[in-house]
């Protein structure tokens, strides 16, 4: 089981490695996932609680299916180190965030659709000629411990969360890490969350996730199909 884990988050690092290069190997010619699959698909509207408002149900439903039985406690990871696969806590294409409440894991599928996002981010920065920027993962997968110390900070969080199957995540619309500090060219958060909020537009067009705009915790909240 241990080597299996070992094996796939090797495999893990080396796709995101590669994803990082091609992105700055081919600057001029980015190949997005839409140009890839020759999917074609329609131009973000900049109407964010319209276009990610997909319902908690629709998070749920997907959850269950795709997902893992929920974990009681954080050291249950171990238990299930087949079905799922740790999230290094930094990446060229990506940084995790200071998780109080989640543990780094995600299934299989939803840890492609995770580097898809950041891959397809990092392709269309360069399209726009835009500084480079990782993406910052704020939430991942809760485990019922990590609900109860959540639900004492927060009484809108929900024991029903989609987050408790380890096929949903969140990545800050408000923070994003300049690659390259020295570059001195500007570009504001909010045309950084331009950028991220297309690239999930095309995702989630191709019925590859479902999609939250979540205001108060500022961060896109996400469950792979």
């Amino acid at each position: 089981m241990i080597k299996k884990q070992i094996i796939y988050i090797t495999t893990f690092v080396l796709f995101v490695q590669i994803a990082f290069c091609a992105c700055t190997k081919h600057e001029e010619k980015p190949s997005t996932a839409s140009q890839k699959e020759n999917v074609k698909t329609t131009r973000f509207s900049g109407n964010y609680n319209k276009t990610f408002n997909d319902l908690h149900d629709l998070h749920t439903d997907a959850a269950k299916k795709n997902g893992i039985i929920p974990m009681a406690l954080r050291s249950d990871t171990i238990k299930r180190g087949e079905k799922l696969v740790r999230i290094p806590s930094e990446l060229p294409l990506y940084k995790t965030d200071n998780l109080t409440h989640s543990v780094p894991y995600l299934v299989p599928k939803a840890a492609d659709l995770f580097i898809e996002i950041c891959s397809d981010f990092r392709d269309s920065l360069i399209s726009k000629n835009i500084p480079l920027h990782k993406l910052i993962l704020t939430s991942v997968t809760r485990t019922d411990e990590d609900i109860k110390k959540l639900t004492k900070r927060n009484y809108n969080a929900s024991d029903n969360s989609a987050h408790c199957y380890g096929t949903t995540f969140d990545i800050s619309w408000k923070r994003f890490e300049k690659i390259n500090p020295y570059n001195e060219s500007r570009i504001s958060n909010e045309q950084l969350k331009l950028v991220l909020g297309q690239v999930l537009h095309n995702l989630r067009e191709r019925n590859k996730c479902y999609i939250k705009h979540e205001k108060k915790q500022a961060c896109f909240h996400i469950t792979v199909r």
